[in-house]
Parts: structure tokens; sequence; C-alpha cells
């Protein structure tokens, strides 16, 4: 018989004062006897509806089963058929509105912990199983994939296995796209992502970086010149969008995206001995009310500084992913809920003073069905503030549409495809965030294997 438990096995954290003061993991993983005894929770339904929430179509009763048997091994194994990047997604991907979502234990009850558990299976693979690196015999393909993110390398690691010959390009001095940059180090450590980045040159992928496709290559030249049968662009989302309010040039004032840049990829938090440093001050505003406005705020917290979240809707319409919201607030940070800011003031030598702000009330549905917050009149007052890092979204960097003309994109700038991937122009791909703008680790993931289906059909 099934474990019949309403509540999921905690997860063993670290204490809320203890990490608020360091970037070291807030959640410590599952050991075996619990995870064992989380997967006795799973009824192993025949219609297995939780697979249907997941992106990428992983055998969710199956591997939670080996891990109720104690074949850890096997788990992983299954798991990765479908994943190749299992101890990420294990941490950040949004399972409570995916698979768990799904999940026949969650209606009288928590669903079974598959995100805790998927995280457990590739943690123990990495350090006590073994990691399969086999690749079908080279079939002569060449496929060049342009961003070395969650899209890319799913692409890229699928291809691999089929038997391509796959080379990676990333613009920066380290791959990994927003797992290396975006997320921060407390909720995924960067060796880990190292490791699965190394599972997948382990298959034959090369991994070219400091290559800006658009600056050092074109896609055309990439198919042309290069020889490439067919190119896959998962650039991302790393253009960040802006209020446009007045005062946004004031030193003191960060796009998300540096901000994170600056404290994940070049480890600002260890200055003096980072060479990118990082302003915050004692207190910092973050507007946004997304998983990426939960990161920054976190991040500055750990830096000393008090910190407050700015955002113009109430608390049940953010973006964020619960667990988020409510670690953040564990850690002191504030939440300034039906907020929104007008203005940054500066002081006379042009660094950030003040952010002006409006109180804001909830109105009429919009057309996405979200209730359109209004300006109560009066309400303005100035935030004491040194520093606010704006994190209300991303979009697709201009320069490969710019430097290829002919690839149809969408008039907010992402790539036109059809559902697999294809784009109007022939042998060109593209998925995740360069298609959708910013959207999850998973989703992207799920692109990425999409595409590399249609590439693997297309050229056969």
């Amino acid at each position: 018989m099934p474990n019949m438990s309403l509540k999921k096995n905690p997860m063993p954290e670290q204490e809320p004062a203890v990490r608020a003061a360091n970037f070291k993991e807030v959640a410590l993983g599952y050991t075996r006897e619990i995870a064992m005894a989380e997967a006795d929770r799973c009824l192993n339904c025949k219609h297995a509806p939780c697979v249907s929430g997941c992106p990428v179509n992983v055998p969710i009763p199956s591997f939670v089963s080996k891990i109720r048997e104690g074949d850890f091994q096997a788990a992983y194994d299954i798991i990765r058929l479908q994943n190749g990047l299992p101890a990420i997604c294990g941490r950040v991907c949004p399972q409570e509105t995916q698979c768990e979502s799904k999940c026949v234990r969650g209606i009288k009850g928590e669903p079974v912990g598959i995100g805790r558990l998927e995280r457990f299976a590739a943690d123990w693979a990495m350090n006590e199983g073994k990691i399969s690196a086999e690749t079908a015999p080279k079939n002569g393909n060449r496929a060049a994939v342009v961003g070395s993110g969650p899209a890319g390398l799913t692409c890229a690691a699928d291809l691999a296995r089929a038997g391509w010959d796959v080379t990676v390009y990333e613009a920066l001095h380290t791959p990994g796209g927003v797992l290396m940059y975006g997320i921060p180090e407390f909720r995924l450590p960067k060796a880990l992502v190292q490791k699965e980045i190394d599972n997948i040159r382990a298959l034959g992928v090369k991994i070219v970086t400091n290559a800006v496709v658009g600056r050092a290559m074109t896609i055309d030249e990439l198919l042309n010149d290069d020889g490439f049968d067919a190119v896959f662009v998962g650039s991302g989302a790393g253009l960040p969008n802006f209020q446009r309010i007045p005062g946004e040039s004031l030193c003191g004032v960060y796009s998300a995206n540096e901000f994170l840049t600056r404290i994940n990829l070049m480890k600002a938090y260890t200055f003096p001995q980072a060479d990118t440093p990082v302003k915050v001050g004692s207190r910092v505003a973050v507007v946004g009310g997304g998983n990426v406005a939960m990161d920054a705020a976190r991040c500055a917290k750990r830096l000393g500084a008090e910190v407050s979240i700015v955002y113009r809707r109430s608390e049940a319409e953010m973006p964020a992913r619960a667990e988020e919201v409510h670690h953040a607030k564990e850690e002191g940070v504030n939440f300034l809920m039906l907020t929104n800011p007008t203005a940054i003031k500066g002081d006379e030598n042009g660094f950030v003073s003040a952010m002006t702000c409006v109180k804001m009330e909830l109105g009429e549905p919009d057309a996405r069905g979200r209730r359109r917050p209004v300006v109560i009149e009066g309400s303005e007052f100035d935030l004491p503030v040194e520093t606010v890092i704006v994190a209300i979204g991303n979009s697709p960097n201009p320069l490969i549409k710019k430097t290829t003309p002919d690839l149809p994109t969408e008039k907010w700038g992402g790539i036109t495809t059809d559902d697999m991937g294809r784009s109007g122009k022939l042998h060109v791909y593209a998925g995740g965030d360069a298609v959708t703008g910013a959207a999850t680790v998973i989703l992207a993931m799920g692109a990425g294997k999409k595409a590399a289906k249609a590439m693997i059909e297309d050229n056969q």
C-alpha cells in the first residue's frame, strides 16, 4: 500500500537568518530515506496525468517507482531519456503549475514532490552513479546551435545522441546562458550547472565561447560558408525592459539582467576579490513581481541591504513561484503591493536618492483576465533608496533579426516558428525565449527537444 500521508515530506533547508547572509544553496535536498518515503506516496496511476504536465514528457511514475525501490540509478536513467538537465530542472522548474498540478494526490492533499525526487535522483547520479555518454553512430549531419542556455543545450544534446556533429556558439565567456548568469547560486549552484554542461560535452558537443552570432558570424555564413546542415537559434531574451520613467539613467539603477550577471557570473558578492563590484547601498527597491525580481531582491538582501519589492498589483497576481515569495519573506524582504514607480530621483552627484511611487487599486480585468491596476489620486510618496533594480521582463536581442533580414519575426521581436520550431527560413530553427519571450527553463528545454526532433526528421 502507498503512503497516504496528505503532506509532502518537507525539504530540508538552511535557517532563514543564516541563509540570508550567505550565497549557499537554500534547499539542502532529500536524503535517501526521505526520497523513498516521498516516492511511496505515488499511486503509480496507469493513465499518468502528471506526465501531461511535463513539457519534456518525463515518464514520472516510472522513475518514482524506481526511487521507491531504492534503484536510484535506474530512476536517473529513466529521467535522462527525456530530460538532459535533471539536476537543474529539479531545482528551478515550476512543478507546482506543471507536473505536480496534475498529480491525483493533489486532489485531497499535497501532490507528490516530483521535482524534489527528480533533484534527488540527479544529485545521486552525479555523486554516486553513472552518467551515460552513449550516442548513435555519426550520420554526417552537422548543426550549429546559437546560445548555450536551456533551449540550446537541450537541442544540442538530443542531436548529439542521434549522431549529429554539433557546435554551440555562446556569446559570453562561460556557457550556460540564464542558468549561469540569471539564477542565483543559492537557488542553482554553478558547479552543478557546470557538471550538467560537462555531461553534454561528453556526448561530443563542441562549445565555442565569446562568439556573438550576428557579429563574429551570421546565420547565413554558418549555413553557406561553414557548411552546417541546420541552425538552431536559442539566443534567449537578454534585452531588458524598462518603465521609461524619469531618472532611469541615474547611477544606481540596474536592469535585473545586469545586476544578476554581476552577482552570478562575475561573483561580485566576493568583492574586492572579484573584478566586477556591484553597488547596493543600504536601501534597495526591486521593481517587479516575477521570479527574476525575487532573485534580485534576495541577492541584494544577502549583500546587506534593506530590500523592498515594489509591485503594482496585489500578491495574488504576482507571477513569481509561491516558494520564492515565501523564501523572500522569510529572509526579510519587504513587499510593497499595489505600488507603482513614477520617477527616480537623484542627488547632486547623479546617484539615486529616492523613488517616487503612487498607490494603486485593482480595476476591471484586462484582455488576459488580470485586473488592471488603477492609480489612486493623491497617493504619491517618495521611497528613500540608493539602488533601483528593474525586473519587469526582457525581450529577444534584435541582433539576430538585424543580421538575418529574411528570418520572419513577430512585431515585438520574437522569431516566428511553427509548433516544432521550424522558422520561415530554410534550415533555420528556433526555440525558447528567443521565440516566446522570457519564460521558464523547462519550457525552453521542451522547445529545444521539439526543434531537435524536427531537424532530425527534415534531414533524414
